[in-house]
């Protein structure tokens, strides 16, 4: 009977173990400690208004965050300990905690798409997801994932006006994030995407990822670190990738829906801690 119960109590621990959500949430108004589930603008600026300049979401890996502006680019928090972070570091940890161990903003996105940040093509240019009739950012938390979105009403693209919905999801348990692209409108879009660079660092394209490794000219974090940021695609889903001077630009083929996995680390990451190892790791995701 003693073994059975046991038994029985192992497997009860080893579940809730296994089904502990290690991901979370975060959209607020800037100097405020309320969590909001969705907050909209009919400018589609709200980048000086909120904590963190738009929602956030994060797992024991990595941050990440929209910016709520036109770029509706996706940028980084990287960590150094697996945990979470966003709730009482609010994406800028003091110096004191990042000598701590604690996780910095050590990306610089610029005007450029970030990691993964979506935008569209209109067989000539890039199209920002702006002007727009309303932009809402929202965020989620469920059994195991989180997830952060951003919705752009009323996007002018070819001659048409149309709804972009991005959302960025979070796993307990698995490193990479998913972004999501859906295009709510009749025709399909061309969407563009990428990962960005800059000068000194190390780039790799695969034939299913793009990586990235050096220092970002960030001025936020107090100590810069070597950051690596990764990209994981289907080649069948884009019509051309190509490294332009800022970001490698991924343009789709016409579409509804598109998928894209991203992922980051740092030379202070316990596992992905040089251009090697993550490569190491890109080259074995299985999306």
């Amino acid at each position: 009977m003693k073994y059975v119960l046991s038994l029985f109590m192992f497997f009860f621990t080893s579940n809730l173990v296994f089904t502990q959500n290690k991901t979370d949430i975060s959209l607020k108004w800037k100097d405020s400690v309320k969590q909001e589930v969705s907050i909209s603008s009919e400018t589609g600026n709200l980048y000086n208004q909120l904590s963190h300049h738009g929602p956030a979401v994060e797992n024991e890996w990595l941050g990440l965050r929209i910016y709520f502006d036109y770029k509706c680019a996706i940028d980084v928090y990287n960590k150094s300990q697996t945990r979470l972070e966003l709730a009482e570091a609010a994406w800028y940890p003091t110096p004191e905690q990042q000598k701590e161990g604690w996780g910095a903003d050590q990306y610089k996105v610029g005007t450029t798409v970030g990691l993964g940040g979506v935008r569209l093509w209109d067989g000539e240019k890039v199209v920002y997801l702006d002007p727009v009739r309303k932009r809402t950012a929202r965020v989620c938390k469920e059994a195991n994932i989180s997830y952060m979105e951003m919705l752009s009403e009323g996007v002018p693209y070819l001659g048409d006006s149309i709804d972009i919905l991005v959302r960025v999801t979070v796993f307990s348990g698995i490193r990479a994030a998913k972004v999501e692209a859906f295009a709510l409108c009749d025709n399909p879009v061309q969407f563009l995407t990428g990962v960005n660079y800059h000068p000194g660092m190390e780039t790799k394209q695969g034939d299913d990822y793009i990586c990235t490794w050096g220092i970002h000219p960030e001025d936020v974090a107090a100590f810069q670190l070597a950051i690596g940021s990764g990209i994981t695609y289907d080649p069948n889903d884009f019509v051309s990738v190509k490294k332009e001077e800022k970001e490698y630009q991924m343009i789709s083929k016409p579409a509804k829906y598109l998928t894209t996995w991203i992922n980051s680390a740092s030379e202070k990451d316990p596992d992905l801690n040089s251009m090697e190892k993550f490569v190491e790791y890109l080259e074995g995701f299985k999306k």
